[in-house]
């Protein structure tokens, strides 16, 4: 049988992949021994100074890492406790709402104004039950959406002037300045009401109380996202170190980022809160409208017993669904 090229050229592929694989057998410890002398030598040849700080370097980034997820965790610790912050008091409302009045004086001109709406209503509609759910409605609710709507606006406020503070804080420890003294900059020339609450947080740490426990109460007088995250990124770095500089620049970008994506996304739902405040004051338009129109018609409405149930139910209808509306159409961010 004739061997043809194809049987040749296989039979010499598989003889020199035999022969190979019997010289690396041989020869494979002395390979390794010239691979581990050549690593050898090579680290040799890098200086002891080097390694060691590269090996130091490496230490060190793990513990800082570690000390700052050990401060977030504490400060995570400290959030989670029973402090209401989001919800708070009314006394601390008052506060925060920029109200020079203590919890007496808004108990007596809460009930003025609950006597003052009873009386009127009373002389209007000769019901005495009328005109007290009336009066404990005003003098219970008006105050307190007064100031729930002042602080509000105050926090909004603050919000808004709050990037431009910690760039100053930015631009001063660039420049060598101490965080104290880029704090009492801001206590002393910016606006109302970041200056206020920046002066009660140089005071406070003028007192002894430290940088990282001032500004976690700056959170508690301004509970809002943008005092927490300021908040983190002091204590954080109190405990972990880092450049202070560079993070509160990256801070000061996130909320400049979050404040254009709420002004976009409460722009593409002004159309749906449009339509929930037509809604919501489409029935007293019209009841207003009657009454100019036909005076005498809703009279039983205000005058009979049947009419003050029907009054109360829809009241409370249009309650509910004021609230659904304002919860579909809230979008927290």
């Amino acid at each position: 049988m004739t061997a043809t090229p194809l049987t040749i050229a296989i039979a010499v592929a598989l003889a020199a992949l035999a022969v190979g694989t019997l010289l690396g057998a041989l020869y494979y410890n002395a390979i390794m021994r010239d691979r581990r002398g050549t690593r050898r030598v090579n680290t040799m040849k890098t200086p002891k100074r080097a390694r060691i700080k590269e090996t130091g370097k490496k230490i060190d980034e793990k513990q800082r890492r570690k000390q700052r997820q050990d401060a977030l965790k504490n400060v995570e610790e400290q959030r989670k406790k029973g402090r209401r912050v989001e919800d708070p008091p009314m006394p601390q409302r008052l506060v925060q709402a920029g109200l020079s009045i203590n919890m007496r004086q808004f108990i007596l001109i809460s009930m003025v104004i609950g006597l003052v709406i009873a009386f009127i209503a009373f002389l209007q509609s000769g019901s005495p039950l009328f005109a007290l759910a009336l009066g404990f409605v005003g003098g219970f609710g008006l105050p307190r959406w007064f100031v729930n709507f002042k602080r509000k606006r105050r926090l909004r406020a603050f919000i808004l002037a709050f990037p431009n503070a910690i760039d100053i804080i930015v631009r001063g420890i660039r420049s060598g300045l101490p965080l104290n003294d880029c704090m009492r900059i801001i206590a002393n020339d910016t606006a109302e009401p970041v200056r206020g609450e920046f002066r009660k947080l140089v005071e406070t740490t003028q007192l002894g109380v430290s940088i990282p426990e001032a500004c976690d109460r700056l959170y508690q007088a301004v509970p809002t996202s943008e005092t927490n995250f300021f908040s983190i990124v002091i204590t954080i770095q109190s405990s972990a170190g880092g450049n202070l500089s560079e993070a509160l620049a990256n801070l000061s970008k996130v909320l400049r980022e979050r404040r254009k994506m709420s002004d976009k996304i409460q722009a593409v739902s002004m159309e749906a809160k449009a339509s929930a405040a037509i809604i919501g004051s489409l029935p007293f338009i019209v009841a207003i409208l009657v009454w100019f129109s036909t005076p005498g018609y809703l009279d039983p409405l205000f005058f009979e017993t049947s009419g003050h149930k029907v009054l109360f139910f829809c009241a409370l209808s249009m309650f509910f669904g004021i609230i659904i509306m304002r919860r579909m159409i809230n979008f927290k961010f």
